[in-house]
């Protein structure tokens, strides 16, 4: 296929997925009797947190009415919260540590691993393998279902130093680095990934659909899933969803039909309808001040109406998800503590509509 003939082909595709700053907004409200609906519990990823003691950000919790946690373990995300190394070396130390959790009635049910051990340099991916597998040895042994994470990004090629993020595979030697990827770093580290996993007795990894990482959306997830095992699945995080223009309720749906949601970051994405159609979606703000971008991350509700969240929510509960929703809060507005209280605030209303079986009025 030539260059005309692939674009023309990409665009014929294209032509119909109109453009939508809300498309799950489109989405029909299903009511279903509340007796079919399993609440589920609402919770937090901790990094807004950073500042407090492991005692003061549990107190902070249990004031706010925080009903689950996810700890960042490591990487980015990681925490003083979790000393991840001192806790694998001692069992005894890390069941006082979830006890502290568990005697407040805010359960860990996830860790998080925000790193890339597909990094080009031989030296961080083995750093970064490490600290991912210690994560799932953590959650091994303290029996938390879920290890969040990135799927990773290597380079193009064996001799790249920085990651490369392939996703259009023209010209040829696009494609040829794209298949060079997938092929020789990203299903081998994977299938000795999840064989790890499973000696540690950990069934769900929930890879953040994320730019930069070779898993960004549900195909991408599928592939990886379908080549290397089950124990792959979506941290379900739509933010990154919105501003790709998928469906939030169907994209639940379709993943929900195989099983394959092991968890759900709550986050928003807020569009500038007139930079979006300036300059497409690909041209994230630097900043909220930055008047030229199409997009951002919002607290929940401040990108999409309560009523597309409640959609969300009933479409979780509705595809037999059965993980925590956990905000995440990178609101640049909305900072802390405070973005986490709004999103919190708007999920609990709506979570408490859906199980009251009060009707959606429409999406707004």
């Amino acid at each position: 296929m030539n260059r005309r003939q692939f674009l023309g082909a990409t665009a014929a595709a294209l032509v119909s997925a109109p453009l939508s700053a809300s498309a799950s907004a489109q989405s029909p409200s299903n009511d279903k009797p509340a007796t079919s609906r399993k609440s589920l519990p609402i919770g937090v990823f901790n990094p807004p947190f950073h500042d407090l003691s492991l005692d003061q950000m549990l107190d902070k919790f249990s004031s706010m009415g925080i009903e689950a946690v996810e700890i960042g373990a490591t990487g980015t995300a990681g925490s003083p919260q979790c000393p991840r190394p001192e806790l694998v070396a001692d069992p005894a130390k890390a069941r006082a540590w979830k006890k502290k959790f568990d005697d407040r009635g805010i359960p860990v049910m996830a860790l998080s691993c925000h790193t890339n051990a597909l990094y080009p340099d031989p030296a961080r991916a083995r750093e970064s393998a490490e600290q991912f597998r210690q994560t799932l040895q953590l959650a091994g042994m303290l029996e938390i279902p879920t290890v969040v994470g990135f799927s990773g990004c290597p380079g193009g090629s064996p001799t790249e130093t920085i990651p490369n993020w392939v996703v259009y595979d023209w010209p040829p030697e696009h494609g040829a680095a794209l298949a060079w990827q997938w092929k020789e770093r990203v299903i081998p580290y994977w299938q000795e990934t999840v064989t790890f996993a499973r000696q540690q007795g950990v069934r769900r990894i929930a890879l953040e659909m994320h730019p930069n990482f070779v898993v960004y959306n549900p195909r991408t997830l599928l592939r990886l899933r379908e080549a290397v095992g089950e124990e792959i699945g979506a941290n379900c995080d739509l933010s990154h969803l919105f501003w790709q223009q998928c469906d939030a309720v169907e994209v639940i749906r379709f993943l929900g039909k195989q099983g394959a949601i092991y968890h759900a970051h709550m986050k928003d994405t807020a569009f500038f309808p007139q930079n979006v159609a300036r300059y497409g979606v690909l041209n994230f703000a630097a900043s909220a001040n930055d008047l030229k971008g199409s997009e951002f991350f919002r607290a929940v509700g401040y990108g999409h109406g309560a009523s597309v969240w409640k959609d969300i929510i009933a479409a979780y509960m509705e595809a037999g998800y059965d993980g925590m929703l956990s905000i995440e809060n990178e609101d640049p507005l909305l900072s802390g503590e405070v973005g986490v209280q709004r999103s919190l605030a708007v999920l609990k209303n709506v979570r408490e509509e859906i199980l009251a079986n009060k009707p959606n009025p429409g999406s707004v």
